[in-house]
């Protein structure tokens, strides 16, 4: 049985496990449209090869077009700061406003990888920023959330969608992995669609209806042929 729009109900109000699931499902290999202007931030940078050009645009809409769900969300579903603190029944100890901060240190902590003077860069996702106001506060959420937004479209255009880059990571054996910027991208925008699936889980503990694409992976919303705008396939 299908919604009027294609997707059924069963993925319209997914599973806590389901919701986990969403996290292998391919989020941004597939060219994008430029719904976020982001042309002009290239003026005067150096030049990069116009393939390369697309793709770190392609990611960085997709990156941008996340993190502004997070901000629909704080703007114009959730009506008071208690909604960003109550425990989810499910997953115990998580909370709608741990979710928005994780989510966005993410894309935080490679940002300021990127931002070291020269080369080896290195990012490392376990260093956690716990405690923050953004998780208890709209507000605040909402003004770190932009400002994320507003240094990805800021600092992504002046770099290299293949620049080297070194991942450190607990497994919890320590790790270290090859990378570059733009697959690090990629997996930011990736990880934070799987934090908002687990966010709609927590809306739907609290009698949130959220949009039908909000917490998933565009490969789903091109499967089903939605509306939603990472949900048309770009071939």
């Amino acid at each position: 049985m299908c919604s009027a729009n294609g997707l059924s109900p069963n993925l319209l109000q997914p599973t806590v496990h389901q919701a986990f699931c969403y996290t292998n499902l391919y989020l941004a290999e597939q060219p994008l449209p430029r719904y976020m202007s982001v042309v002009s931030h290239t003026m005067g940078l150096p030049q990069i090869k116009s393939d390369e050009t697309s793709h770190i645009h392609h990611l960085l809409d997709v990156s941008t077009i996340i993190l502004e769900q997070g901000l629909d969300l704080l703007e114009n579903y959730l009506t008071s700061d208690e909604q960003l603190m109550v425990d989810s029944k499910f997953v115990h100890g998580s909370t709608i406003g741990k979710h928005l901060r994780h989510a966005r240190d993410h894309f935080m902590l490679l940002l300021d990888a990127m931002a070291a003077p020269s080369p080896p860069y290195i990012v490392d996702y376990d260093v956690r920023r716990r405690n923050q106001p953004m998780e208890n506060s709209i507000k605040a959420a909402h003004e770190a959330l932009t400002e994320c937004v507003e240094r990805l479209r800021r600092e992504v255009p002046k770099l290299s969608v293949n620049e080297p880059l070194t991942l450190n990571a607990i497994t919890p054996y320590p790790q270290t992995f090859q990378s570059t910027f733009g697959r690090e991208l990629w997996f930011a925008g990736l990880h934070a669609e799987h934090h908002w699936s687990m966010v709609r889980v927590h809306a739907g503990e609290l009698g949130i209806n959220l949009p039908e694409s909000f917490g998933f992976a565009p490969s789903t919303l091109v499967h089903h042929g939605t509306e939603a705008p990472l949900g048309k396939a770009k071939i």
